[in-house]
């Protein structure tokens, strides 16, 4: 692992990146709380309909525009994050916080995908969806704010290590 964040922290990229002065952290950081917020408001508002929350709005109309805003967020805080870990990425070596951060977010993303390949999802917006397909859908709302939202913690933890 410390061979890995010593390429990163030593790459070209890295070196470009810091070249662009002490302001490039900084302005890199808030994309990074721009995406997070992004990202997070959006899944919140859909993971909260999958757990129940107002089903007097459908489905479909709440994920057209959550679902693209939520993959925006998470683009530009992927991009982001990985700029601003390259900038020193040996100071985290050992951080307990980033082996947390890293395996919540590889969970959202399969929770993403076993999300999409349900039947229940994709028939959202043609027809009324059993008990059985809702409690699917609640139990995957329920694991994504529990992934991204340990993911958001962890992430906010790992410059006080």
């Amino acid at each position: 692992m410390l061979g890995l964040l010593s390429w990163l922290e030593d790459s070209a990229f890295a070196e470009l990146l810091r070249s662009f002065g002490v302001w490039t952290y900084g302005v890199l950081n808030l994309g990074h709380i721009a995406g997070i917020s992004t990202l997070f408001g959006s899944l919140l508002l859909l993971d909260l309909r999958l757990l129940g929350l107002w089903r007097s709005a459908p489905l479909a109309l709440i994920a057209r525009p959550t679902v693209p805003l939520g993959v925006i967020g998470f683009s530009l805080a992927a991009l982001t994050g990985a700029c601003m870990i390259s900038f020193n990425a040996t100071e985290y070596y050992g951080n307990p916080f980033l082996l947390i951060k890293f395996p919540a977010i590889a969970l959202g993303l399969v929770n993403v995908v076993v999300v999409s390949r349900l039947p229940a999802w994709r028939e959202k917006a043609k027809r009324e969806l059993t008990v059985r397909e809702r409690r699917q859908l609640a139990v995957a709302g329920g694991v994504s704010l529990a992934c991204w939202a340990t993911a958001l913690a962890a992430g906010r933890m790992i410059g006080y290590w």
